[in-house]
């Protein structure tokens, strides 16, 4: 089975030559069908995915990375911190079998030590920090601690007071466990794991976060966050969080511990109590996170200085229990099938192999018809497309709309211009697809026939030496209905929708 289009990314260079930022995923196994860890790993190399979170670690997961240059995350889970805790052979013991067996083939780079204990599993704080002394030192012991850094992922509700970010800080309840937590990292040159849900805090607001605040949608400047203690402005939830976490460190006199998300998504599906737990508030997160991550563009707090972030996660997990938004969090289903294609064009990412080199350029659901209506005449004008094939009596007349025509002529120019950054936007009103939208005899440009070949979309567009720019401007509709009336003011259209 083909591997679909979709994400990832090796990374830009951040905060200096030898540090980077990057976006990892995390690896949940809560499926009826897991795949193989074979089948996982042909997942993460063909999606160029080259970071990842395990949630233990699993033999024949880590035998499969082997060899492969992907950096892994492996993890101690809750139900043995408590052993580990009190048991430096315990932990010592878990180390050689777990990270010492599979080093060097299979790069383990990190050991998160439990996760969300201090939420999660209360009665196992007091020994968490000696479970990382111990896992640390065993890593010592094996001249290991420079290659793999060791830390415990937090939920973000240990933070209070989160907004302004300036005012948070850590539930002092913790602080017997925070304080010896946060100098063993910067004792060890380690990180903050910290897990950022935007999601949770918009559902948990009662309509007081914007969703578009939490999308990391554009805000006008009178609706940007302002924290008054130090004027920064703040433009999405995640930045809010994350700097609330720096704010809380500065707090307990800790200033130069680096952060990394270890998990954040958006779901793509909930019950009727989550509405916005949807397809497209799910890509529009995640493509938002992934470019704003490898943009560099930091925090208002540190600006330019990289944080590293892994999504939460790479299959929809459907045994995880609780709400239905528990389940639909992932990016592919079990078949390795993405669930939504991410939106990373111009993100400067590397993408992943399309290894059918099937991606189409199509019209967005609910976008608004007089701006497809706009575009539909600039691909057709002066975009040289040509929208023949739209007129009626000829293969793509049918279906007789503006979305169902603008689609054909945004997916032609997007082939002509061989898939090109920036050339599937149209305004924001297209947006790109695995979804091959030819129908009946209307062949779209770019797909595979029955006998196999690819129709050429250059082939729509006018040769070098044509005397016409396709079939500018004879698509307009009025009241939902097609004419051929040709208007002719749309050729000056000085507009570009690109």
């Amino acid at each position: 089975m083909a591997i679909f289009l979709l994400l990832f990314l090796l990374l830009v260079s951040a905060v200096s030559g030898d540090e980077d930022a990057f976006i990892g995923v995390n690896i949940g196994t809560d499926l009826s069908d897991m795949p193989s860890p074979t089948q996982v790993v042909a997942l993460l190399r063909a999606q160029n995915i080259r970071y990842v979170r395990l949630y233990d670690a699993d033999r024949a997961m880590l035998l499969a990375l082997a060899n492969t240059g992907i950096q892994v995350t492996v993890s101690v889970p809750n139900d043995l911190l408590l052993g580990i805790g009190q048991s430096n052979a315990t932990a010592a013991n878990w180390v050689a079998r777990n990270v010492i067996a599979h080093v060097p083939a299979t790069n383990i780079t990190a050991i998160a030590v439990g996760s969300e204990i201090l939420t999660a599993l209360p009665n196992a704080a007091p020994v968490l920090v000696s479970a990382l002394k111990f896992i640390h030192s065993a890593l010592v012991a094996s001249n290991l601690d420079g290659q793999i850094k060791v830390s415990t992922p937090h939920s973000s509700s240990i933070i209070l007071d989160s907004f302004p970010p300036s005012q948070a800080f850590f539930n002092r309840s913790w602080n017997p466990v925070m304080v010896p937590l946060l100098k063993f990292l910067q004792s060890t040159g380690s990180y903050l794991m910290l897990n950022v849900y935007p999601y949770y805090d918009y559902m948990q607001s009662n309509g007081v976060i914007p969703l578009d605040y939490a999308l990391f949608r554009p805000l006008p400047p009178n609706k940007e966050a302002v924290d008054a203690n130090t004027l920064l402005h703040y433009t999405n939830v995640f930045d809010a969080v994350v700097d609330a976490a720096y704010f809380a460190m500065s707090y307990l006199n800790i200033t130069n511990i680096p952060i990394v998300v270890t998990e954040s998504g958006w779901p793509s599906k909930g019950d009727s109590s989550e509405p916005d737990a949807t397809v497209e508030n799910a890509n529009t997160y995640n493509s938002n996170l992934i470019k704003h991550v490898l943009n560099n563009t930091g925090t208002p707090k540190h600006p330019g200085i990289a944080f590293s972030t892994y999504i939460y996660e790479l299959y929809n997990e459907d045994l995880s229990p609780g709400p239905i938004s528990e389940k639909n969090w992932g990016l592919f289903d079990a078949n390795g099938i993405p669930v939504y294609i991410l939106r990373l064009i111009g993100a400067g990412t590397v993408l992943a192999n399309d290894t059918t080199n099937q991606t189409f350029c199509v019209a967005k659901e609910g976008a608004d018809r007089k701006m497809l209506q706009a575009a539909l005449d600039w691909a057709c004008g002066p975009g040289k497309v040509d929208c023949s094939p739209l007129l009626q009596g000829h293969p793509c007349y049918e279906p007789d709309n503006v979305v169902s025509h603008s689609t054909y002529a945004f997916n032609a120019y997007f082939q002509q211009m061989a898939k090109s950054p920036g050339t599937c936007d149209f305004k924001g009103v297209a947006t790109i697809t695995t979804t091959d939208p030819s129908h009946g005899s209307c062949a779209f440009a770019g797909s595979i026939g029955k006998n196999g070949t690819i129709t050429n979309g250059t082939s729509l567009a006018p040769s070098a030496n044509s005397t016409t720019s396709g079939c500018p401007s004879q698509y307009f509709y009025g009241s939902g209905s097609f004419t051929t009336s040709v208007i002719m003011g749309v050729l000056l259209m000085s507009t570009v929708f690109l």
